[in-house]
């Protein structure tokens, strides 16, 4: 008599940079997000947040606070949030401003997902006029935002107005181990950013869930993981729709406009086989194919790892079949609607 395996049900997510088709204007690509998050939310997902990036032509998530409370006025139910604010570029002082704003507007909606990388080069994170301030002063950074969207100090000279009493949650994002062990000490949730940088996720969920300590936000560890997935009708057309994303990371090693691409029936004469490995690599942790594919690969991953949550990126060319895509990514026995 065989052995049943029941599929481990969680949360899905979606993360969002805002893409933007070739030939594609920014307004178009926004309203394509729009379209994106409502369907979302129709089939049960639980957040949809933006990515923000700088000087990156084909990415359109650079004000990321201004699309979020444009996400969430078009939505009614879904949490919306950072995925994520990098701090370095920003004082937290304007974040708090910010993000108590928008919990005030769309109360229990929101979240903050704090990174410590710059998300851009070194002359643009300048432009930004943080110089000097570097991923260094991340954990001063993190403090002063749970300060400032705590309860009103009237002690502090400065405080967040509005955004003081709002508790708006805050999320540590991290590629490293770096941002898992804060976020244990902290007390915090954390998301894995497995969708481009899949090498360490094991060890990095480990330490957090081995270290956490309690805090005020949260009484037990809560771990994210995000990881691309390309979901089709058939293997077949999963494997020819993910050569957008292929060609994507091709253009980001090569340090080229990240325009989304079409895709192509192959991508041979497009890499050498060095940059077929690397971004191979990247996407290690890539959903691929149909719902009971994707079903297997992600029981294998499920069985070896402990998530309290998905986050997904879709990186498809076709807006009507990257919602489609979300259809069949609900259909998963994994998929824990909200």
């Amino acid at each position: 008599m065989g052995v049943c395996i029941l599929s481990v049900s969680v949360p899905f997510s979606l993360l969002e940079l805002a893409s933007i088709r070739e030939g594609d204007s920014v307004g178009q690509t926004l309203a394509n997000s729009v379209a994106y998050a409502r369907h979302a939310e129709s089939l049960g997902f639980q957040r949809f947040w933006l990515a923000e990036h700088h000087n990156m032509q084909g990415i359109s998530s650079a004000a990321t606070s201004v699309l979020v409370g444009h996400i969430a006025g078009a939505t009614e139910s879904i949490r919306v949030g950072s995925g994520g604010v990098m701090l370095p570029n920003h004082p937290p002082l304007v974040i708090a401003e910010q993000f108590g704003t928008l919990e005030i507007l769309y109360p229990g909606r929101i979240d903050l997902g704090l990174g410590r990388a710059p998300g851009t080069d070194p002359m643009t994170s300048r432009a930004l006029r943080r110089e000097g301030l570097g991923a260094e002063q991340f954990p001063d950074d993190v403090a002063e935002l749970q300060r400032l969207l705590g309860p009103l100090d009237t002690s502090q000279g400065v405080n967040a107005i509005p955004g003081a009493g709002t508790q708006v949650p805050i999320w540590l994002l991290g590629s490293s181990l770096y941002s898992a062990k804060l976020a244990a000490q902290r007390g915090l949730p954390y998301a894995f950013a497995g969708h481009f940088a899949p090498r360490l996720y094991r060890e990095a969920l480990r330490i957090y869930r081995d270290q956490f300590q309690p805090s005020a936000q949260l009484s037990k560890p809560y771990a994210m993981l995000a990881l691309p997935a390309v979901p089709a009708d058939s293997d077949e057309e999963a494997h020819y729709l993910t050569t957008t994303s292929y060609q994507r990371i091709l253009a980001l090693f090569r340090g080229q406009p990240l325009w989304m691409k079409p895709p192509v029936q192959s991508m041979d004469g497009l890499w050498n086989p060095q940059e077929e490995a690397g971004v191979k690599d990247f996407l290690g942790l890539q959903l691929l194919g149909t719902a009971a594919s994707m079903q297997g690969q992600l029981d294998q991953l499920l069985d070896s790892v402990e998530v309290d949550e998905l986050m997904v990126t879709v990186d498809l060319y076709d807006p009507v079949k990257r919602r489609h895509a979300l259809d069949i990514l609900a259909s998963l026995a994994q998929f824990q609607a909200v």
